[in-house]
């Protein structure tokens, strides 16, 4: 692939697909072929013959006398007026061809099209400017580097775990155990759930609310496809709001305990037989906590949430142009996309596979205006970012009115500060992946658009994303639905070779990277930046040396890497290693 939004993008290649248009072919030139309007259009005038008879009038034009010569001169001259008038039509025809057919070439690639749809249509993400560099020595450095390695052969640690032993962690929250025998099989209530945020924060929200009903003996029902058949006739007409059967965030705490819903949950459940969470989304913390609930976390989300069919059957197609062709079947891809993955065939066989890596680039306009960073674009940058707050996010800048402000220059030292592209791209360059290196990008609407990708492109070429891949068919049903968009990357995500997130905070790298290390054999690499660390080699700039900037990152990565057992407080979608999700293998 080329750089991603550049005009001069070479064309995707599809079999079938020749370099031959209205019948124009590449020839190769020399002193004897035909003028460019005859390579354009295919039509032979024998010029070469033509040229012979007018270089022959002129070297016999003493044989004749003058009157002679004024005659067969002034015809000589006719004949000669419409030949150029004869060529000056053709060669204007050749003009316009050769204008058709640079416009053509000259409109934005697949790439390019695609680009504008990555940036979106809001004006502050889509707005042309300037490249913005932020580390101009450093990315100059890199450029060096990776042109020195691009015929060097490429370490496979990097398409590696680091850690052998991950491997002896297999999949078992699905085994069976014991059933509590003091619980009573007679429902308490029923537990309604509205389930906020986007696809990630349903699916947390989901398996918590599983493990809930399980805590306080309920039945829980799903709103949007079983309300009006679970509930019963008598409970389905209350008002959880009018009795006060509701509970909001204000209610429980933020990862609150099993106890904390016993508590105050509990008698709310006996009490009207029906509870509403609203707005239900990370109120289930995750230690101190009953092993069989633990468990019944895991298996709901690891392996009783699956999507849909018609996600499954689109995205296996992501995957398989991704990789170039349909490689074998991982247990990843299986799980991921069921029946709709396929072993590869002997003709795709021959092509080879596709390493990729998939990144999760999390520099949205939201993102950065809600940090309150600086990005290298000077005033302009934060009249914009001020303007989007203001209008996005008024509470928030009344919350910051009675707080204690901290310089855009300290956030950025304590880590607090989303990666933009081109630190990003130098993390990846510092850790060694070479500059063909097939990159997914996951996500879309980067702030900036173009100028801030183009330090990415820069470094990394090779950079795709669904839209690039799928056709406007293909996605036309999922465009309106952001929720699906996202499960499309999750699973794109979840199948790469090596995946790399920016913030490991964001829900779908947390929930990618845990599905990755439940199902991935410790032969799926995650890649984790420490941003207040990369922030301490960062503000290097001016003179850290490139091989004490890939020592860095490097050991900044593989400390962030690990297969030890999942430590207490710790999120099991993220990190399954654990008694109740995972087995150990000795």
């Amino acid at each position: 692939m080329g750089k991603q939004g550049s005009p001069r993008s070479p064309q995707p290649e599809f079999k079938g697909v020749t370099r031959t248009v209205l019948g124009m072919k590449d020839y190769k030139i020399t002193s004897n072929d035909p003028p460019s309007w005859k390579r354009m259009t295919g039509v032979d005038y024998r010029w070469h013959s033509k040229t012979l008879v007018l270089h022959g009038l002129k070297s016999d034009s003493t044989k004749y006398n003058s009157i002679r010569g004024f005659y067969v001169g002034k015809k000589n001259i006719r004949t000669i007026v419409l030949m150029f008038g004869l060529l000056g039509c053709l060669f204007l025809l050749d003009s316009i061809f050769i204008s058709f057919f640079e416009f053509e070439n000259l409109q934005p690639s697949t790439n390019s099209n695609n680009s504008s749809e990555l940036q979106g249509s809001d004006s502050y993400i889509s707005k042309k400017r300037s490249p913005i560099y932020m580390y101009d020595r450093l990315l100059n450095l890199a450029s060096s580097a990776l042109a020195e390695k691009e015929f060097k052969q490429e370490s496979s640690k990097l398409w590696m775990e680091p850690y052998k032993h991950a491997s002896l962690w297999k999949p078992c929250a699905q085994r069976k155990v014991q059933s509590n025998p003091g619980k009573s099989a007679k429902t308490n209530g029923y537990i309604l759930v509205s389930a906020n945020g986007g696809l990630n924060q349903q699916r947390v929200a989901i398996c918590n609310a599983v493990a809930v009903a399980s805590v306080l003996n309920a039945t829980l029902v799903i709103p949007k496809f079983l309300y009006s058949n679970e509930l019963p006739p008598d409970i389905k007409s209350l008002d959880a709001e009018a009795i006060g059967s509701q509970v909001t965030d204000a209610v429980l705490a933020k990862e609150a305990t099993v106890a904390d819903y016993v508590k105050i949950v509990l008698p709310l459940l006996l009490k009207h037989r029906v509870v509403h969470f609203l707005g239900y989304g990370n109120r289930l913390g995750f230690d101190p906590m009953p092993s069989d609930i633990q468990r019944l976390r895991c298996k709901c989300n690891f392996h009783a949430l699956k999507f849909v069919p018609k996600i499954q059957q689109v995205a296996s197609l992501l995957i398989k142009r991704i990789r170039k062709h349909s490689a074998s079947k991982s247990m990843l891809d299986t799980q991921l996309v069921g029946k709709f993955i396929r072993n590869k065939d002997d003709n795709e066989a021959a092509k080879g596979s596709k390493k990729y890596l998939a990144l999760h680039l999390r520099f949205e306009i939201d993102m950065v205006a809600y940090s309150l960073c600086e990005f290298g674009g000077g005033e302009n940058e934060r009249k914009e970012l001020q303007a989007y707050r203001e209008r996005h996010f008024p509470l928030f800048l009344e919350r910051l009115k009675n707080s204690t402000s901290i310089s855009p220059m300290n956030l950025r030292k304590k880590g607090r500060c989303p990666l933009t592209p081109e630190e990003a791209a130098l993390v990846l360059a510092g850790f060694g992946f070479k500059q063909e290196t097939y990159i997914y990008l996951a996500g879309s609407h980067i702030y900036g658009g173009n100028s801030r990708m183009e330090a990415f492109n820069r470094l990394y070429p090779n950079v795709v994303t669904k839209e690039n891949l799928l056709t406007n068919t293909e996605l036309a049903p999922f465009r309106n639905f952001s929720s699906q968009m996202a499960a499309l990357d999750f699973i794109a995500c979840a199948s790469a070779d090596v995946f790399a997130m920016t913030d490991s905070g964001s829900q779908l790298s947390s929930l990618v990277s845990g599905f990755r290390t439940y199902y991935g054999g410790g032969h799926a690499p995650t890649l984790r930046p420490n941003k207040t660390r990369l922030a301490t080699i960062l503000t290097e700039n001016d003179t850290i040396g490139w091989n004490r900037f890939e020592v860095r990152v490097k050991k900044m990565i593989l400390e962030g890497q690990n297969a030890a057992i999942r430590s207490y407080g710790r999120s099991i979608y993220r990190y399954p290693r654990c008694p109740e999700c995972m087995c150990k293998h000795h």
